[in-house]
């Protein structure tokens, strides 16, 4: 069975709940899509009126974030029940700027990985390399490190369910896009990777995004790819071209 494409904005810390739900109406009719699966990734305070807003529509709603504990003094912090309860489908893990500002290291994303798993959501798992990486060549060794530590004492069913998400760190935000041959040579690494690790059935179930400037004239280049299937978008899920990005065919 073919992997069903997967379009997701990732809002990042932007639009208040009342400009989130004007977005989302514009949007609508923008993005309903028979063939991409659709998610508005969105800031922890706009989530309830954004789940509200898409009701009836093809679009579902995702977290850019998560904690691995239950409950407790985690004054900030959001749980994976916390989430489910409020209607959210996918969680964001382990995004660039999350390792990155908020030093988030591989041993914290995979307890985020399991727990969100444990409480039934769906992670988007993020990867990427830096410029300085990219350059001294082990782009895939650095990957493949991400994936397996992230992953580690995850079960083959749950990471077919899972989506990952590969952002080269140097083109995020900033109109750099990896080339195409780039893109799909990290991504085929990726499902090698969880080959690997597993077996040939899981790594043909999983869905693994691009993400770094993605716009309406690349999307179609990228997501016919053998290994891409779909991506996360930054900057262009807050405008209308969105909708050409989901409709990329």
């Amino acid at each position: 069975m073919a992997r069903k494409k997967i379009v997701a904005g990732n809002w990042k810390m932007n639009m208040t709940p009342s400009q989130a739900v004007e977005l989302v109406n514009t949007l609508k009719p923008l993005v309903v899509s028979d063939d991409v699966e659709v998610v508005y990734c969105v800031p922890a305070i706009d989530i309830v009126p954004v789940v509200e807003a898409v009701k009836g529509s093809n679009v579902t709603v995702g977290a850019e974030n998560m904690y691995f504990e239950d409950k407790g003094a985690y004054t900030g912090e959001i749980s994976a029940e916390m989430l489910v309860d409020a209607g959210v489908k996918y969680v964001i893990i382990g995004h660039s700027e999350r390792r990155d500002y908020f030093k988030e290291d591989d041993a914290l994303l995979n307890k985020k990985v399991k727990k969100a798993l444990e409480a039934g959501l769906v992670p988007i798992l993020c990867c990427g390399e830096s410029l300085e990486q990219r350059e001294m060549g082990v782009t895939l060794d650095w990957i493949r490190l991400q994936i397996k530590s992230d992953l580690q004492g995850v079960s083959a069913s749950q990471v077919a369910g899972m989506v990952i998400a590969y952002e080269p760190i140097w083109a995020i935000g900033t109109g750099k896009t990896a080339t195409t041959e780039q893109a799909q040579e990290v991504c085929k690494a990726i499902r090698d990777t969880i080959a690997e690790i597993y077996d040939a059935s899981t790594a043909d179930a999983v869905r693994i995004q691009y993400g770094g400037s993605v716009n309406a004239a690349n999307a179609n280049e990228l997501f016919s790819q053998p290994d891409i299937d779909g991506g996360l978008v930054g900057g262009a899920s807050l405008k209308a071209d969105f909708g050409k990005i989901v409709n990329y065919k």
